[in-house]
């Protein structure tokens, strides 16, 4: 057995080197090199580029006018504001919609409009979503419907609320699968023909975008009242780091500022869920959010009602905050026991059926499974077993599947090709959800199957880790820590920084909290690793004086007041 195996099979993917661009970067930007590797590793071509990562400001935001249909929907509007015409804004029952649906609902109320808004429960079926909207838009006398992360793969819906008499405004972010639909106005930056160059804005960033050029609509009319914008930072934030938006460009702007935002929030709500957490809110990082905030907020639109984590985010009376902000701490501890019994079940089934494996896809589909919580097992079995995975919840006669991918197979194209036996699907190359007759299921299978089985090769189903750069022990400083943090904040697509170089183990690890590692590493000096999830790896690291491979990444470490560096271990391989 080679050492590969033993720690978990990762393909190393060691950096490329450029001594000369490198130092170019250190000369330019007066960073530390190893930071200036990284950006040679993450394919950085020019000096211009890297000040726009580094340096970007919210002035630095792109027109929202570049969306193709902006104007109009900055015209509709306005002339609901002034004809005093409801409007409903109609969001997505995740993160991105709920903050999406709350930043529109709280930026146009501030303007004059008279705003209502409507989250579906996540138990409806999607090909009816809007078209239960439409009876609440009638009995708030709603001339105009704005989509918030939803609508693009909704065209005959949509068509019905038109017919209605009612104007649809389209804000999504997913990628169009079929027929556009015909609306007023729809922002999307993932139109064929769309001139706006940020592919890559989430649900809730398309909405703030809406905000924006209705900002500049009315500033240049010179009779509002001043309006802050920053004020909705947070909300974008929040939203786009819960959907995984990619945090580059545009995008690192908003989350970067928006993180600033969040840090000293006025949303009584939010602090209470802080609390809650066990956040300190001047410290908040994107880590926090995607792992503490927004499963929170998530749990709601997975086994509850959606429209609460709205009222969260908008909520003023400090009392009725605390109680629903302890109302989803409770929903979310109810969404971890499913999402854990689902979790056991999927687990069981593969291991009696291993044949499963054989195939470079996994579908399965269950009606004993919540259709609440089957995306995040979903991501959970794609990562472990490093393909495309599709689970499906099986409910009256209908599955509900959710689809996560790996690089090499975006979702997409196969889920076009098998169109014809499902009832709908939309999202994007690699996260997809879809809803399917029960008797279309093995069929489905089979296809989805044959589809990655005849595209996928052998070392696509590896999982690979990217490295940085090299770093011995002695280079590990706070002066680094300080240079790295420029790259901040972490996230998709922009990855914490992940170094590597040889170490000897000075004694054998504990195992602490029964499924972690504690590492004794040595160079010239002695630093501590922990690897999260490795203790089933205790076994092959019994011995003192144990030379090992190390990837991983520095973070500061305070524990009772003393602060020190830390390793946090991404993989290791015991040298021969």
């Amino acid at each position: 057995m080679n050492s590969n195996t033993k720690t978990g099979e990762l393909l190393w993917i060691y950096p490329p080197e450029n001594k000369e661009w490198q130092a170019q970067i250190v000369k330019e930007f007066s960073i530390h090199p190893i930071t200036a590797q990284v950006l040679v590793s993450r394919g950085f071509s020019s000096l211009d580029q890297i000040h726009s990562y580094l340096y970007g400001q919210l002035p630095d935001l792109i027109d929202p006018y570049l969306f193709a249909d902006m104007d109009k929907a900055v015209d509709r509007v306005c002339s609901a504001i002034q004809k005093g015409e409801g409007i409903l804004i109609y969001g997505d029952n995740d993160v991105d919609g709920m903050t999406g649906t709350a930043l529109l609902t709280d930026f146009l109320t501030y303007i004059g409009a008279s705003v209502f808004y409507y989250v579906p429960n996540r138990t409806s079926l999607r090909q009816s979503l809007i078209i239960d909207a439409l009876n609440y838009a009638k009995q708030n006398h709603c001339k105009l419907l704005i989509t918030v992360d939803c609508g693009i793969t909704a065209a005959k819906e949509i068509e019905q609320v038109v017919e209605q008499g009612v104007d649809v405004i389209v804000t999504d972010h997913h990628e169009p699968t079929d027929k556009i639909p015909h609306t007023l106005a729809t922002l999307n930056p993932k139109l064929l023909i769309n001139s706006y160059p940020n592919r890559h804005l989430t649900g809730v960033g398309v909405a703030f975008k809406l905000a924006h050029a209705l900002t500049n609509h009315l500033a240049s009319k010179k009779n509002t009242r001043k309006i802050d914008l920053k004020r909705y930072l947070d909300l974008v934030a929040l939203g786009t780091i819960a959907d995984m938006g990619s945090l580059l460009g545009e995008n690192r702007i908003l989350v970067r500022y928006g993180l600033k935002q969040l840090r000293k929030t006025r949303r009584i709500g939010l602090t209470k869920l802080f609390t809650i957490c066990g956040l300190d809110t001047g410290d908040i990082t994107a880590a926090d959010v995607a792992s503490k905030i927004a499963p929170r907020l998530n749990s709601l639109g997975r086994i509850a009602d959606p429209r609460k984590g709205i009222e969260l985010l908008l909520i003023r009376d400090d009392k009725a905050a605390e109680a629903l902000a302890k109302e989803l701490d409770l929903y979310n501890i109810e969404r971890q026991k499913i999402d854990q019994t689902v979790s056991d079940d999927v687990d069981r089934y593969i291991k009696a059926n291993p044949e499963i494996l054989n195939d470079k896809a996994i579908v399965l589909s269950s009606d004993k499974w919540h259709p609440g919580v089957i995306a995040i097992v979903t991501t959970r079995i794609s990562k472990q077993y490093n393909r495309p995975t599709i689970i499906i919840a099986i409910e009256n006669g209908v599955g509900k599947g959710s689809a996560r991918t790996i690089r090499e197979f975006p979702l997409l194209p196969s889920l076009k090709s098998t169109s014809d036996i499902l009832i709908n699907f939309g999202g994007h190359d690699f996260a997809a959800g879809l809803t399917i007759k029960e008797d279309q299921i093995e069929e489905f299978k089979k296809r989805f199957k044959e589809s990655a089985n005849a595209t996928l090769q052998g070392d696509d189903m590896l999982t690979k880790l990217n490295l940085d750069a090299k770093a011995d022990f002695n280079e590990l400083t706070f002066d680094l820590m300080e240079s790295l943090a420029l790259l901040e904040p972490y996230g998709n697509e922009n990855p914490a920084p992940v170094l590597y170089c040889d170490a000897t183990q000075a004694w054998p690890p504990k195992v602490i909290s029964k499924s972690h590692l504690k590492l004794y590493l040595e160079q010239e000096r002695m630093l501590e690793g922990v690897g999260f999830g490795m203790a089933d790896k205790a076994p092959f690291l019994r011995r003192r004086n144990l030379p090992l491979s190390v990837a991983f990444t520095p973070h500061i470490n305070r524990f009772q007041n003393k602060i020190s560096i830390q390793l946090l271990i991404r993989d290791f391989k015991i040298k021969s």
